[in-house]
């Protein structure tokens, strides 16, 4: 969609989803190597065999032509386009939508329905069933296109399975018990879901402080209305009474938290001990510790698992994400954010 907003000449679009633009590249080199301008390859996962054609496109004198090439993501894809396009290449992923987008009065409506367009700006009926349908298009479809062969109804029952564990500190030995299958299998199959980038996996942080502290991700489904759908969800009253309210409300959080500051995946991370104190969030951002604790509740405060955190962790600032209605200092150096002023409030600090 974005790609076509781009005064792109016909010729210069291929979308390898077309039969005939399958055609059009019988013959690569020859129908590649006379264009001119911007060039757009469209689902290129479907033929990984250019990248090779691509890299000696790209190093022609003068470069008459540069390459915007779309697909979903994959290990495989990833690997090719990194080994053939070396220092030729920008990577830039797309994320669903997010509250930078449509904004904080837009907060509810995107935790529900999640940021995939057609879900975002659907009625609720027509969102729940949109997400259906991708859910099945894309496990019976896309991932076979990307080379995955494991069966569709495994890897259904897993991201399941995952939703259920959505927050949760990620257990290989404890998943595959509950799944069936080994330690190494259940790892696969998150990391295959993780490069698909439908599941984020939060590193956690650990120095020598002196305490046991987790080593284990969090594993969350990266969209929430993904994730509800995964649950069976579609109302806000359903949401409110399932036991994932409040792991689905934190992961949600966290996205537009990262996102809206700009943190990239090697400065985020939670915290958490075995004695039980946990940080749900911790940003390294230009040398400053940024903590955040977040909590579906209205009546914010320190709680002794934060103090740990300021105490432990030498944090900057803290903050504590609340679903209330206002934002309100707490401490020195910590301050309650209504979640639906986030935005706004996190601008203003």
């Amino acid at each position: 969609t974005l790609a076509r907003q781009f005064p792109v000449p016909r010729d210069n679009y291929f979308d390898l989803e077309d039969p005939l633009d399958l055609a059009r590249l019988e013959a690569p080199r020859q129908t590649l190597g006379k264009l001119k301008g911007l060039v757009v390859i469209d689902e290129i996962q479907l033929k990984p065999e250019l990248f090779p054609l691509l890299r000696v496109l790209s190093d022609r004198g003068g470069i008459p032509a540069r390459f915007l090439i779309l697909g979903s993501a994959s290990p495989d894809l990833s690997r090719q386009s990194s080994e053939s396009l070396a220092g030729r290449i920008a990577y830039h992923e797309l994320e669903p939508f997010r509250l930078d987008e449509v904004g904080d009065g837009e907060f509810e409506r995107l935790w529900i329905q999640g940021g995939f367009p057609r879900s975002f700006v659907a009625e609720a009926e027509d969102s729940a069933e949109w997400r259906r349908q991708f859910l099945r298009t894309f496990l019976e479809r896309d991932l076979p296109q990307l080379g995955v062969r494991i069966p569709s109804v495994t890897l259904r029952r897993f991201w399941t399975m995952l939703a259920h564990y959505h927050g949760r500190t990620w257990n290989s030995s404890q998943f595959a018990s509950s799944f069936g299958v080994a330690d190494t299998t259940v790892r696969r199959y998150l990391d295959l879901l993780t490069s698909a980038m439908v599941v984020r996996q939060l590193p956690p942080w650990f120095e020598n402080v002196g305490k046991r502290q987790v080593k284990s991700p969090k594993v969350f489904v990266a969209d929430s209305g993904l994730l509800h759908t995964l649950l069976d969800l579609e109302t806000l009253d359903q949401i409110e009474s399932h036991p994932q309210l409040g792991p689905s409300w934190e992961g949600f959080v966290v996205a537009q938290i990262t996102s809206h500051l700009g943190a990239r995946n090697d400065q985020t991370y939670f915290w958490a001990t075995h004695a039980g104190a946990e940080l749900a969030l911790l940003l390294m951002l230009q040398d400053r510790r940024l903590g955040f604790e977040i909590k579906r509740t209205v009546t914010p405060k320190i709680t002794r698992s934060l103090r740990a955190a300021i105490d432990t962790l030498g944090l900057d600032r803290a903050f504590v994400v609340h679903a209330g209605r206002d934002s309100f200092p707490l401490a020195d150096g910590v301050e309650a954010i209504a979640a639906s002023r986030l935005l706004t409030d996190l601008d203003r600090r």
